[in-house]
């Protein structure tokens, strides 16, 4: 076995690959750019080797680099995670010809299916389903508008090198596609260093499941059951599960076994995942292989107890797997929600800044299940209090894995611990994954990669509240205030037992004002009695309260007039008064925001990579303006309504903050 491994990437993969690799007895090695200088995989490595400045193109991405720091420390192997040089046949060459196992599969399988118009010619060859389409070389835009036209809209352009989410477009009508193609090729050159595009038909109503591989270099390859991903925004996957509530027994052994046709036909062996696009009538169709190990990949390991890691380890030091198909057993369900440094309140704009506060739910497991049954709740993260979410890597916070019996119990299980996720400094879609969480359609099953797009048209401003949830917030706000008067008055020296604190309140929420009294536990709410057991002292940031015998977490800031409770996926601005100021509150004048509609602003922290329009010019409601880039994504900003640009405030090339004036209107 390995004695000494280095692990090419950062963050949250970087950190499971040690807690493995440290579990096996073997060293681990980890690199790192200026940004990650004091990042936790380089805290929890045994050895650290500095590769360069922030952008991955000259830091993480120097295969050269990696092939160097491995010949300083005695790294005898390399993990690479996922992104960065992990799908790269010339990394995996690179490593061979310097005698450094690779793991991962040989360089030749992903040649074969990291080229996609490549792959699916030899999916096709091997018998397995695919979408129909054009997986030839596209000369420029006509020709792609050609070729769209021919297939039939709705069409998906995909970068041939692409992954994650990155260099794809759907599009609905020939504008579309003129308007999409070139930004697809550019987001496709500068991820993956190639621009080549290959369209295909978009199956409406689609589901997104992926089967997952493990195969060793004896010729054992098995399948380890799917992976439903179907609720996806902008093509990136938001919730992952294991098992799918859609496929049935047999649809999960003929996707599987095509799955390991492929791989047999490339020869492949380490980790790898098979992604199908799945119809309604549960007809499938081969997308792509990754090949390398997925984001998604705990939930896998809960259902089937294996630790994916471990066995690619293994199987790169030449170890046969320990185990066939027949084997192979599906316990329980699991669910994993990806939390991300975004503004869901904001359209999901991206989000930069320092973790100010960072405390996640309590894990209660680190890798899988196994045989049991029980609630478990595992965090990976690669992040700390005070750790920067940067624009130059993945928004990816943290990624939150739940497990049980059954598929509402690890539902269940992620709306609990979604609310004891305190993250503050930056913006984040915690309250969006606990409203998917409760959502009817999500915990039926009835997904399609549309779901959030079908359920959230408008935008999200929070989960619905239910009229038990408005009564409870209103009594936790009462007992907190209670607390705070006891404590201000104890202060002023009023509770040698002449003066009580204020135990009546008048809280206004959503609109509506509730009269709480506060008295030993009991709770009235507009005359209703709860009975609440919820701990607090001053500073306290988590109440865990206990209201009518069911259990409700709620995060806490305090406000000018009052508290912001957040929990079950909604941020709640509560106005807490005494009775008699509560009455005088309602004279108050009500501050007007100025408007800002003549300002197209920078909804995001970004570069301005390119501006539309000059002075002078008239624009229309849709048109497109400027281009911003972040988190290596392009965001068009387009004009909210008709106007004469009168003034440029910024200029290509220019990085910009939130809210940063770009232009203005007459």
């Amino acid at each position: 076995m390995f004695k000494k491994i280095l692990i090419a990437n950062r963050g949250e993969i970087a950190c499971r690959v040690i807690r493995t690799a440290r579990a096996m007895g073997i060293e681990t090695v980890a690199v790192y750019s200026d940004a990650d200088a004091r990042a936790p995989h380089v805290e929890m490595a045994d050895q650290r080797v500095r590769l360069g400045p922030p952008p991955a193109s000259e830091s993480y991405l120097l295969a050269e680099a990696i092939v160097l720091a491995c010949k300083e420390t005695g790294a005898e192997a390399v993990h690479p995670g996922y992104g960065f040089l992990s799908e790269r046949e010339s990394f995996a060459r690179l490593l061979a010809d310097n005698d450094i196992a690779f793991i991962g599969p040989p360089p030749e399988a992903i040649a074969a299916m990291g080229d996609k118009i490549q792959s699916k010619k030899l999916a096709q060859a091997a018998g397995v389903s695919v979408v129909p389409g054009f997986i030839g070389e596209i000369r420029d835009t006509d020709h792609a508008v050609e070729i769209a036209g021919g297939i039939g809209y709705p069409v998906m352009m995909k970068a041939s090198a692409g992954g994650g989410g990155k260099g794809m477009r759907l599009a609905w009508s020939e504008q579309d596609v003129r308007e999409g193609f070139e930004a697809t090729k550019r987001e496709g050159l500068a991820s993956f260093g190639d621009d080549r595009i290959f369209i295909e038909k978009f199956v409406e109503s689609p589901r997104h499941i992926e089967i997952q591989l493990l195969g060793d270099q004896h010729g054992n390859i098995v399948y380890l059951g799917e992976r439903e991903c179907s609720v996806q925004r902008r093509h990136q996957k938001v919730v992952e599960e294991a098992p799918s509530p859609f496929v049935t027994p047999e649809m999960r052994k003929a996707m599987g076994e095509q799955a390991v046709e492929l791989a047999r036909a490339v020869g492949y062996y380490s980790a790898g995942t098979v992604e199908f696009i799945a119809g309604a009538d549960r007809s499938f169709y081969f997308l792509e292989m990754n090949t390398r190990l997925q984001v998604e990949h705990p939930v896998t390991e809960y259902v089937t107890g294996l630790d994916l890691v471990e066995q690619m380890i293994r199987v790169a030091d030449g170890e046969r797997l320990g185990f066939s198909q027949e084997d192979v057993r599906l316990t329980g369900w699991a669910i994993e929600n990806r939390v991300y440094a975004e503004d869901p309140y904001r359209g999901f704009l991206p989000s930069t800044g320092r973790l100010v506060r960072y405390r996640p739910p309590v894990a209660t497991a680190s890798l899988g299940a196994g045989e049991s049954t029980a609630p478990q709740v595992r965090v990976d993260d690669g992040v700390v209090e005070g750790s920067e979410i940067s624009m130059f890597y993945d928004p990816m916070i943290a990624k939150l894995v739940t497990y049980g019996a059954t598929r509402e119990q690890a539902i269940d299980a992620q709306i609990a611990a979604l609310d004891r996720f305190e993250i503050d400094g930056i913006g984040h879609n915690v309250d969006f994954l606990s409203a998917l969480m409760q959502h009817p359609r999500f915990r039926e099953g009835r997904l399609t990669t549309g779901f959030i797009a079908e359920e959230y048209p408008d935008g999200f401003q929070g989960a619905p509240v239910a009229p038990a949830l408005t009564a409870r917030l209103s009594a936790i706000a009462g007992i907190v205030a209670c607390a705070e008067a006891s404590r201000a008055a104890s202060i002023d020296g009023r509770l040698n037992g002449r003066i009580d604190p204020i135990c009546e309140w008048v809280v206004s929420m959503d609109g509506a004002e509730h009269h709480v009294a506060v008295e030993d536990g009991t709770v009235l709410v507009d005359g209703e009695t709860l009975v609440v057991d919820a701990p607090y002292v001053p500073g306290q940031r988590l109440i865990e309260a206990e209201i009518d015998g069911e259990h409700l977490s709620v995060r806490l800031t305090r406000t000018p007039s009052g508290f912001r409770l957040t929990t079950r996926g909604r941020i709640h601005d509560l106005r807490v008064l005494p009775p008699h100021m509560a009455a005088l509150a309602a004279h108050m004048i009500e501050k007007i925001p100025p408007d800002l509609s003549r300002f197209l602003l920078c909804p995001m922290p970004g570069l301005l990579t390119a501006l539309h329009v000059k002075v002078g010019d008239k624009v229309e409601a849709g048109q497109p303006l400027a281009v911003v880039e972040a988190m290596k994504m392009e965001n068009i900003l387009r004009a909210q309504k008709a106007g004469v640009v009168a003034k440029i405030d910024a200029a290509p090339g220019d990085s910009l903050a939130v809210d940063a004036a770009i232009l203005e209107f007459e």
